[in-house]
């Protein structure tokens, strides 16, 4: 059976709820149009947003690269005030930075026979 040369793509990309205001804004930017949905997540219970972006096949590794670098997972030191108690009075220690990951995008692609705007 011989595979369709689909030249439309679907992503849905779900983004923290956090990153998605840069996000739309970097895709705007580059002539990329989103729909933006309100979600939840259904591990976390957080805040997310999933973004419906209709590219044309050839622009979608673009579109993934904007997705990858505006809510994408990366490295950020927060500060965390550490306490050590043995039954006596609390001796705080200074804030001590410790790295978290924060951030995370997952996307689904399809492909689409026909995109029309009107």
């Amino acid at each position: 059976m011989e595979k369709e040369n689909y030249k439309q793509k679907m992503l849905l990309a779900v983004v923290q709820g956090d990153d998605y205001l840069d996000t739309v804004d970097e895709l705007t930017r580059n002539g990329f149009f989103a729909t933006v949905l309100s979600s939840t997540g259904g591990f976390l219970k957080k805040r997310s947003v999933t973004l419906m972006i209709g590219v044309e096949a050839h622009r979608a590794q673009a579109a993934l690269d904007i997705l990858r670098q505006c809510a994408g997972r990366r490295q950020q030191m927060s500060y965390s005030n550490m306490s050590m108690s043995a039954g006596g009075p609390t001796a705080s220690i200074p804030m001590v930075p410790v790295p978290i990951t924060t951030g995370g995008v997952t996307v689904f692609m399809m492909d689409l026979n026909d995109i029309q705007k009107f």
